[in-house]
């Protein structure tokens, strides 16, 4: 019997960011995932990282789940050519969906948005509600601030040091192919 698709929810800015490498590393990621036979899950805009990525996935063969809440359609362009286009109602139920149609969490760099949705995926894996793996792509050090955030609430006591536990970081799309290709074997 063959296996499933795996799919790889991927939480990106819907800017570009100030270094190109930012958009260097969401197009290899796009491309890697559909060359790995996975899917895309993503916020479903057409612009910043996420069309980016989207449009690396597509243009590689690979197949797009996107989720976007109505009120981001025009802001975010929603990208209707996906092989899975789902509308919401609202952002908590946009992330619900991306992640309850993904195998692992993959987070590039982004904003406020990004951050919201690393960390309601963070905490649900501290409460034991899933066990995904959630990799963070730190693209030329974007996530070095976040790494040591983290690092001090544990060091001031309001998390465990288990919560390192939950999330990897990657260097560069190599490692995080790598790191996703053991999680999801």
């Amino acid at each position: 019997m063959p296996r499933p698709t795996r799919s790889i929810c991927v939480f990106c800015g819907s800017r570009m960011g100030a270094d190109p490498a930012y958009e260097t590393d969401a197009r290899e990621t796009g491309t890697m995932i559909a060359e790995k036979g996975w899917q895309l899950v993503y916020g479903a805009g057409d612009v910043g990282l996420m069309g980016v990525v989207a449009v690396a996935a597509q243009a590689a063969g690979g197949d797009t789940f996107g989720v976007i809440p109505e009120h981001l359609m025009k802001w975010e362009v929603g990208k209707r050519d996906l092989t899975s286009f789902v509308v919401t109602e609202n952002m908590h139920e946009r992330k619900k969906v991306m992640f309850m149609n993904s195998d692992a969490v993959v987070l590039l760099p982004g904003g406020g948005g990004s951050l919201d949705e690393f960390f309601e995926v963070l905490t649900w894996r501290q409460l034991r509600l899933h066990e995904k793996p959630i990799v963070l792509l730190n693209t030329s050090g974007y996530w070095t601030p976040l790494i040591a955030l983290i690092d001090h609430v544990i060091a001031q006591g309001f998390a465990d040091a288990s919560l390192k536990d939950y999330l990897t970081v990657v260097p560069d799309v190599p490692a995080l192919a790598s790191r996703l290709e053991a999680a999801l074997s």
